[in-house]
């Protein structure tokens, strides 16, 4: 089988011309995910996104907007965490919707530690999360666990050095899998599924159970943006050029812009109006020419063929920002 430079280099042509007929268009709505009427039935091929984390105080004031209940008043309510993921379902059942048979929808979420009322619990997010997913059909896949570097690695919680009352540190957050029935089916010989490999060095790390990357830092008070490897790694594993790529909670508008460089079509939706001016700084709402996301891919796939990932080294990380930057311009 050719690698992806190999393939490029020999079959653009037939890479440009099935692209030429795609419209690769992001589109961003401003409202809930619970209705996405702007989507068809079966019209998604992959869902990337992150929620909001119900427990975390951060998110607190969001799901009271949502739940139509007092300003404060998240923290007091008895069933909090279950009215939280109630709302989540909705969105969950949406995306089972949109997404075409065999769609793959990735869910990256933590699950929450919290003192109420006097009693310390972790809140299992991701329990609750795959628990529903499959009641509506969902098939779960391998989890991936997200390792996030810390400045604090001797961070502890409870009694110190004394046993009994110490607890585990939350430091890793889930990316779960699921897949929506039976394996995709793709026409033999899709000249964009070839024009879509990785690398075997990409892939060893990739299907990985466990990744390392560092989070990214908060740019607004009301979002906790996830860095750009990790939509790309999935985009890149579970979609094809000319695929489109949702983000239900888009937040900062990452997942549509990764999505757009990779030359799928992204489409988004944000509850929080507030955050149009960032996500429209971050995304390039122009459809992208056919001949930029060939050359952009190529440079890609050029710099990672020896590389585990093309943001692991700094050697690698200049050359995909270069090539960032030549597409952007």
């Amino acid at each position: 089988m050719q690698g992806p430079v190999e393939y490029l280099t020999e079959h653009r042509s037939k890479v440009l011309s099935a692209l030429e007929v795609r419209d690769l268009t992001p589109r961003v709505f401003y409202r809930s995910a619970e209705q996405m009427d702007e989507l068809e039935t079966d019209s998604t091929q992959l869902v990337v996104t992150s929620p909001p984390y119900p427990m975390i105080e951060m998110w607190d004031r969001l799901f009271e907007r949502v739940l139509d209940i007092p300003n404060g008043s998240f923290a007091h309510q008895t069933n909090a965490f279950e009215l939280s993921h109630q709302f989540l379902d909705r969105v969950w059942s949406e995306c089972y919707r949109v997404l075409d048979k065999g769609g793959i929808l990735c869910v990256n979420v933590g699950d929450a530690t919290r003192t109420l009322n006097g009693s310390f619990q972790c809140y299992l997010n991701h329990a609750r999360v795959a628990e529903h997913c499959e009641r509506i059909g969902f098939q779960s896949l391998v989890p991936i666990l997200w390792r996030k570097p810390t400045n604090k690695p001797n961070a502890f919680l409870g009694s110190g050095f004394f046993p009994p009352n110490a607890y585990v540190t939350l430091d890793c957050e889930y990316i779960l899998v699921f897949r929506k029935g039976a394996k995709r089916v793709i026409k033999p010989q899709d000249p964009l599924r070839y024009a879509s490999q990785y690398s075997k060095a990409e892939r060893d790390v990739w299907f990985s159970q466990t990744w390392d990357l560092r989070g990214e830092r908060q740019n607004h008070p009301e979002t906790a943006p996830f860095p750009e490897e990790l939509p790309y790694r999935l985009i890149r594993m579970f979609s094809c050029i000319g695929d489109t790529v949702l983000d239900p909670f888009l937040g900062t508008g990452t997942t549509v812009k990764v999505a757009r460089l990779l030359g799928r079509k992204g489409i988004g939706y944000e509850m929080n109006s507030s955050l149009k001016s960032l996500i429209d700084r971050n995304v390039d709402f122009s459809p992208p020419q056919p001949e930029e996301v060939v050359d952009y891919l190529f440079r890609i796939y050029e710099t990672a063929q020896d590389a585990p990932s093309v943001l692991v080294t700094s050697k690698t990380r200049n050359l995909r920002d270069k090539s960032l930057s030549s597409f952007d311009s």
